[in-house]
């Protein structure tokens, strides 16, 4: 992970954007350690939630151009996980975008709803509210961890 931190505000991007993706990655950690390092703190988040935004749309288009069976030999997702997560999201809509960024689960809402074919617009809003909130809350905690 140390490897990310040495090229500042890319790294970032790519490990933010890297962890909105099924790979089990702490994009936090990179955050929390630009903020140690003095990392202007605003580009710092708005960097962060712009890869995961990013990285989030990109599991929604695959879920948009994908089948379920397609989606799940791909990612590896098991059959009854993903109908189960179909069934939720088709009743919660775009709004359940916006928790994304919850482990485990949020890297198959955007999946979802992308199957759903729900609207991208509200659903692109929703979850980049979504990651930035977390990358925000995350950078004061880090804050005042410091402190």
């Amino acid at each position: 992970m140390a490897e990310f931190i040495e090229y500042g505000y890319w790294g970032l991007f790519l490990s933010s954007f890297l962890a909105a993706t099924i790979l089990p990655f702490s994009s936090e950690a990179i955050l929390s350690l630009c903020v140690y390092s003095g990392y202007d703190i605003s580009l710092t988040v708005a960097i962060a939630s712009l890869g995961n935004w990013l990285g989030g749309l990109t599991g929604y288009c695959l879920g948009y151009l994908g089948k379920l069976e397609k989606i799940e030999k791909w990612l590896r997702i098991k059959p009854e996980k993903a109908i189960r997560a179909r069934e939720y999201l088709r009743k919660r809509g775009n709004a359940f975008a916006f928790f994304a960024f919850l482990p485990f689960i949020g890297d198959l809402i955007p999946i979802g709803l992308g199957l759903l074919r729900t609207n991208p617009y509200w659903m692109a809003l929703f979850m980049a509210a979504g990651k930035a909130c977390r990358y925000i809350v995350w950078a004061w905690l880090t804050l005042h961890a410091m402190a």
